[in-house]
Formats: C-alpha cells, structure tokens, sequence
C-alpha cells in the first residue's frame, strides 16, 4: 500500500459525500498516482465501515469485470469485489425514486444465497453449490460515485477507482428464488434484458468466467487472502453476463430470464 490511513479516510468521506449529494468526484487515480489495488480496497473497506457505523448492515457482496469485454476495457484480467449493504436491496418491481441515484445503469445477473459459511481457498463448483441455499435472477443497479472521465486531465476512469467506488455497486433487485437448481448448468441460463419494451442486451451465465460458480469460487479466494469469508444468509451477485444498460429517469427495466423468472424495476 502507499497511501496512509489519513488519505484513505479522506477519499472514503469524498466518496460518501458524492453518494449523499448526487455530485461526482474527480478520478482518484489522478488524485494518487501511485495507489495500487490494496490501496483501492483498503478505501472501499474505510466507506463500508463508515455506512455500517452509520446502520447499515452488510447483506452480501458482488463481484464484477468478470467477462473478457469488461475486463479489457479496463486493462485487467481478473475481477473485482464490493459489498452489498441492506439499503442497496429493492423487490421486485420496485419504483425508484428519481433522486436516489447519479447515473444508474443496470445488469443482468445470478444471484447466490448462502446456507452455508464459505472460506478457503480454491473452492469447487460443488462446494459452492453445497453450501447454497438458492438462486434467484436479479438486476444489479450501478451507480458510479466517481466520475468515468476525469474533467480536469480527460483520463477514463481506471480500476483503481472502480474498486475504490465500491465496485461500482448501488442496489440489487432480486426475483424469485429457485431451490431446486443442483442439475442445471448455469452456463446456459440467459436473460433477456428491456428498457422500455424494446430489447437491450442478450446473455448467457458462461460470459461469468465461463460458470458463475467460478465466480463466487474467486470471491471466496479473494476474501480468504485477507482473513475474512462468505456467511450464511448472504446474497452474492455472481457478475454480469450482459454490458451495461443505461437507466435515465422514466425508464422501465425488465429482465427475462426464462425458466427462473422475470426482474424489474421502474426509475
């Protein structure tokens, strides 16, 4: 790590700010040109702590760039993490208020909950099939409280600042759960994703690391590395097997997902 706690702690308050007041900050990346990937997380556990000081409960995490494109487009081969706090969690159909968001876009994903602890290293896709309890489609909300290109330098927006920014997380939209799901291969489960009734996005589960399995496989490894692990009764977006979807104020989202069922939300 090269940035001190004291810089940490302040581009964590910088962060919750720009959530509160719906403004964006600056890259961070530019700001610290030296962080590295410890730095990043290091200020991504300073934000959750201070939302969970705040009483916030952590409910889950999500894990992102886990397709080739993703990860490209930001010069990285391998995934990131962030969490899932009980604020971040809407039903199905839910109307989000206009104001809750600076510029949401939305993802279509497989969603784990856990019966189970999960720790260790190099975890299988039968260890995490046992120790879930089910699946379910869902909609991630991404909102970005740092800027995607810097105004002052024009740099995109790097990892380092994704990371930083929670993994880009926001909220979480979840479907109906489906229990009896130990035979299917998530590979080929799909979504087809709306905005406004007119299709926006196509995808298959096997764009996630080519099985969502592998993907909570990863966070288990990653959290692992720092002492920590999954806890049962925690929801786990596995990652996106679509791009983006931009969702302006007026739009309607829905994502089919075939046998498992459908997701929306109205913003």
């Amino acid at each position: 790590m090269s940035l001190d706690q004291q810089t940490i702690e302040a581009a964590a308050a910088e962060l919750d700010a720009a959530e509160r007041d719906r403004v964006q900050i600056p890259l961070l990346s530019d700001d610290h040109p030296d962080m590295t990937m410890d730095d990043a997380y290091a200020i991504q556990a300073e934000w959750v702590r201070r939302k969970r000081a705040a009483g916030d409960d952590l409910v889950g995490f999500k894990i992102g760039l886990t397709s080739k494109a993703m990860q490209a487009a930001l010069s990285i081969d391998i995934p990131d993490s962030g969490v899932l706090l009980r604020s971040m969690v809407f039903e199905n159909g839910a109307r989000i208020p206009t104001n809750r968001f600076i510029q949401p876009r939305v993802e279509a994903e497989i969603a784990f909950v856990m019966k189970a602890p999960l720790s260790g290293r190099k975890l299988t896709g039968a260890d995490i099939l046992a120790a879930t309890d089910y699946i379910a489609p869902a909609l991630e909300i991404l909102d970005t409280r740092i800027t995607r290109k810097d105004p002052r330098s024009g740099r995109l927006r790097t990892v380092l600042d994704t990371i930083s920014d929670n993994a880009a997380n926001a909220g979480i939209v979840m479907g109906t759960p489906w229990h009896d799901f130990g035979s299917v291969d998530l590979r080929w489960i799909g979504a087809i994703v709306a905005r406004d009734g007119e299709v926006e996005e196509t995808g298959l589960g096997a764009g996630v690391l080519n099985d969502p399995l592998l993907s909570v496989s990863w966070l288990a490894d990653r959290l692992a590395t720092y002492g920590d692990r999954i806890e049962a009764g925690q929801i786990i977006l596995s990652g996106s097997f679509i791009r983006p979807v931009e969702a302006p104020p007026g739009s309607a989202i829905t994502a089919d997902f075939g046998l498992l069922g459908t997701v929306e939300c109205q913003f």
